[in-house]
């Protein structure tokens, strides 16, 4: 089947087809970059609505609360990455863009051109076989012209040459008039032969060889075409068939973060982060103040005397118990101690566990580096010509100082890891007492606003910080740190005249709790809980690899 043999007359009609064609192509091409567009959009409101439930880290100074962290340390988060990577629709966009839409707006252009090219070609040939076809139709009337003149001649030489009063003269003349007639006529008839049978050559050329191999060049080109359809239908259809062993992937994961829910768990995270380790407070006494009626006249001026001196003591009871019921109610301020005094009990047995975990482990790590210079040691000893021993030593004696150092640290802190569990033991065992009186006369708050039965023993509590808090402080006052992922050393100096950055000096070492989230800064920490943000292009940062925040 060929359109050269069996379209040979439907050039207009191959015109309008392959005109359609390609607009058909651009049309397709429109419906991918919409569609595009469409996964774009829903790629970024899908990434937007994912941050609904997501709590991105907050930049600089602020803080995040207690009630995030623990949102954020239960099982519930895991959905949202699986949840926003679901959709893959960048990924779907980008494919849909390089394979399909870019694909086809090349090819529509080069088909443009192609077509415009073949077009031509026709045009072309149909005019030269016009031309033909006009000089063998003017040759042909010129032919029949001559030949009617010839016959009118040969006409009048015969009425002549029959009439018996016509001159001689008059016949020759009439017959020369022939003869010239018929001379022209044959003339005539030979040109009218030789241009007849050349548009006859052209004709069987134009209908047999020359449409014929433009019609073919335009078949091809439109089944060309129609491949181009079909292998961007298929482009079109694998962009999302790509797509769905990782959407697939995404949901098996969103369903077993779904099953990995735990109520209890995230219930005792609560319990966890929020409980202080007090007792409840005690009952308050029953006050009578009807005595006075059944009192003599003289008695109830005694007894006034008493009273005013029992309503001093009431108020300043009712102060002091002010202090001691801060648990329902705003926390007092204080400055954050290194021992953690200002915490309730469980918060701060809670941070002096962390904090010798995390010195254990600095400890660990400082053991193994001390280990790994000795042995460096020992084979520079052994083969002298791949180091100098003595290059080690001040290595392994800054190794040694911070190994003593962190020893130290881990005593202190067990000490008063060790004061905090005795005392939470021994507070089992008593009770708020419950008469107002006694609470003053012989209880005393310690350090922790806990109550001590010594009534020599009265430690004030930390000093209360004079000066003005924001709500936001007093917000996130009671915030865990966040556990170090790693350490760095300060390149430069850095003075932090901002509010929630960090000072330090050049070759300090700090704790890093949170990596640069591509803001450019680092959040650190000092040794005394000092915390803040450092430019990250001032530190050289090492991160551990088994820690939690890694």
């Amino acid at each position: 089947m060929s359109w050269g043999t069996e379209l040979w007359d439907q050039f207009d009609s191959l015109d309008k087809h392959t005109q359609w064609g390609i607009d058909f192509l651009e049309r397709y091409a429109k419906f991918v970059k919409e569609r595009i567009e469409i996964e774009q959009n829903y790629a970024k409101q899908l990434s937007d609505l994912s941050r609904v439930l997501k709590i991105s880290p907050v930049p600089h100074f602020f803080r995040v609360s207690k009630t995030e962290k623990i949102w954020l340390r239960s099982t519930v988060p895991n959905v949202l990455p699986k949840m926003k990577s679901q959709g893959q629709r960048e990924v779907v966009a980008e494919e849909m863009a390089h394979r399909v839409y870019g694909e086809l707006m090349r090819y529509a252009h080069d088909l443009k051109t192609e077509r415009k090219m073949h077009l031509q070609e026709g045009r072309k040939a149909q005019q030269y076989l016009d031309m033909c076809w006009k000089q063998m139709d003017n040759s042909k009337k010129k032919f029949e012209r001559e030949c009617r003149e010839a016959e009118k001649a040969q006409q009048s030489y015969e009425r002549l040459d029959n009439d018996t009063n016509a001159t001689k003269a008059d016949v020759e003349k009439a017959k020369q008039q022939l003869n010239l007639r018929t001379h022209m006529a044959d003339e005539n008839k030979n040109e009218y032969a030789a241009q007849l049978q050349n548009f006859n050559g052209e004709q069987h050329k134009h209908f047999y060889v020359v449409i014929p191999q433009i019609y073919k060049q335009l078949q091809e080109m439109d089944e060309r075409r129609t491949i181009k359809l079909s292998e961007c239908y298929r482009g079109f259809a694998d962009s999302e068939r790509k797509v769905i062993p990782i959407i697939s992937k995404c949901l098996e994961g969103m369903i077993l973060a779904a099953k990995s829910v735990d109520e209890r768990r995230d219930s005792q995270m609560v319990v966890d982060s929020f409980k202080s380790g007090f007792e409840p407070p005690g009952d308050f006494p029953f006050e009578d103040y009807s005595q006075h009626i059944y009192r003599t006249i003289s008695d109830g001026t005694i007894s006034a005397s008493k009273q005013e001196s029992g309503k001093v003591d009431a108020k300043t009871t009712v102060g002091k118990a002010k202090g001691k019921l801060w648990l329902f109610g705003k926390k007092p301020k204080g400055p954050a101690l290194e021992d953690f005094s200002h915490l309730p009990p469980e918060q701060r047995r809670k941070k002096l566990q962390q904090r010798i975990d995390e010195l254990n482990r600095e400890l660990q790590k400082e053991s193994d580096q001390k280990e790994a210079l000795n042995k460096m040691k020992d084979v520079y000893e052994k083969n002298p010509q791949m180091g100098d021993p003595g290059s080690l030593q001040p290595k392994l004696a800054e190794t040694m100082n911070n190994i003593d150092r962190l020893r130290m640290e881990i005593h202190k802190n067990e000490a008063w890891l060790s004061e905090v569990e005795g005392k939470t033991g021994g507070r089992g065992d008593r009770r708020h007492s419950s008469d107002i009186n006694h609470l003053v006369t012989q209880g005393r708050e310690s350090p922790e606003g806990s109550y001590t039965d010594d009534a020599n023993q009265e430690v004030r509590g930390p000093p209360q910080q004079h000066g003005h808090h924001s709500e936001f402080d007093d917000e996130f006052e009671d915030d865990d740190p966040l556990p170090a992922i790693g350490h760095c050393k300060a390149i430069y100096p850095f003075d932090g005249h901002n509010e929630g950055t960090l000072a330090m000096k050049e070759g300090e070492v700090l704790y890093i709790i949170e990596e640069d989230k591509g803001d450019g800064w680092t959040r650190a920490r000092r040794q005394n809980g000092e915390e803040g943000y450092v430019p990250t292009s001032y530190i050289d940062v090492t991160l551990e690899k088994n820690s939690k925040g890694s």
